[in-house]
């Protein structure tokens, strides 16, 4: 007897599946030639600088359509500015969703606007797929199993920094300046797991910012005079360029860490000075385009490509586009994972059950993989060092969760 199946629905951005082996499942932004991706990012705003990754993928997928799309369909990537704004980005995720009627959620970025819509896109079961942050809750299956990260973790970098300073700096003097949201929170999160007890000796001076002020340069000043002589910062580009300069020009030369959210050549170092940050340190899990390493690296060649084709006026050294190039893989490979079942349930399925994916602009060494009890795509990182031109890697590729 042949097997049947019905499709009905099909419209609005609604596909219904009925089989004789499986009961009725609705594919909310997916019809029989498309399927829909939502996304948010700040295009405009004191974290704009970010707005080149909603840029790539928007280039990316279209690269995918052009290639004939995924699996017999076409992706429709929609795009909305938020700002680096909370309240925005719930009102644009709920357009999204309710409006819209995407099939999932795929790289919105920021940790404060990511935690405005958490429980909200996990109690409507839409998949959030590889959120641009690195904030530790975005692995937590128990709770939120519709949202999965994709960078490796800040509370990670965060320790790593901390045992660099204990091996290579004694009785050190520390100050930290984070965000004060959870992005920064959990840098300081993980220095205090990896000092222990010695949290308070060690941090002389802690200080934060908002994501809406203007500068941190009184911030710079106060941490100086707190007499530290070590520096560990956890800001966006924006301020971590202003950082870097009033560092400088306060002549204070602490041993000097910063997130690697906020090292791109193009979006912070070019910015500050490149000359002011030289002997700054930071962890890198991409591939670096000033690096003469990767001059004929064949993932950077498939990349350098791809901006030749589709971003020809985009700017080479900014981090911004090879950090996306890389997530957007992942999340094509989620999509070539799902054959023809683009439901919610697969989609989630799917971006869970990744083996060891290769990504063209990723460290050669460093893979992604998740399974339904492991959230965290990519774990590993390398140590680098400013040398006023490029990063210098050092050291061997670490492994690592926030609960190592």
């Amino acid at each position: 007897m042949k097997r049947r199946t019905l499709l009905t629905g099909i419209g609005a951005g609604t596909l219904t599946i009925i089989s004789p082996k499986t009961r009725a499942q609705t594919l909310v932004g997916v019809t029989k030639d498309e399927i829909k991706i939502g996304h948010t990012i700040a295009y405009s705003g004191n974290a704009s600088a970010y707005g080149v990754i909603g840029r790539s993928h928007t280039a990316f997928f279209k690269r995918v359509n052009d290639q004939g799309g995924v699996n017999g369909r076409k992706i429709n990537f929609i795009s909305y500015d938020d700002a680096y704004s909370p309240p925005k980005t719930v009102e644009q995720v709920r357009r999204l969703v309710e409006q819209d009627q995407v099939a999932c959620l795929f790289n919105t970025l920021g940790t404060p606007t990511n935690s405005a819509i958490h429980k909200y896109v996990n109690q409507k079961k839409v998949p959030h797929l590889f959120v641009a942050t690195g904030a530790e809750k975005w692995a937590d299956p128990k709770d939120f199993p519709w949202t999965i990260g994709w960078q490796p973790s800040y509370q990670v970098e965060a320790k790593i920094y901390g045992k660099y300073i204990l091996q290579n700096h004694p009785n050190p003097k520390i100050a930290v300046m984070y965000q004060n949201d959870d992005f920064g929170k959990d840098y300081v999160v993980g220095l205090k797991a990896q000092l222990g007890a010695d949290y308070s000796k060690y941090v002389v001076k802690e200080t934060s910012y908002e994501s809406t002020d203007a500068t941190v340069d009184s911030q710079a000043v106060a941490m100086k005079d707190s007499g530290a002589d070590v520096l560990v910062a956890a800001p966006i580009p924006k301020f971590a360029a202003q950082l870097i300069r009033k560092v400088y020009d306060l002549s204070w030369k602490p041993l000097f860490f910063m997130s690697n959210v906020a090292i791109s050549v193009g979006a912070t170092m070019t910015p500050a000075g490149p000359e002011k940050a030289i002997g700054m340190i930071s962890s890198l899990y991409l591939k670096d385009q000033t690096d003469p390493a990767y001059a004929n690296d064949p993932g950077m060649n498939e990349w350098r490509q791809f901006m030749k084709e589709y971003i020809p006026s985009g700017d080479l050294t900014d981090g911004g586009y090879i950090a996306a190039y890389g997530s957007a893989q992942t999340m094509l490979q989620t999509l070539k994972q799902c054959g023809d079942d683009f439901s919610r349930e697969n989609i989630m399925r799917q971006a869970t059950n990744i083996k060891n994916q290769v990504c063209a602009t990723l460290i050669n060494g460093i893979t992604v993989s998740t399974s339904p009890t492991d959230y965290h795509p990519v774990s590993q990182l390398q140590l680098a060092k400013w040398d006023g031109k490029t990063w210098v890697r050092f050291g061997d590729v670490m492994s690592g969760r926030a609960s190592a």
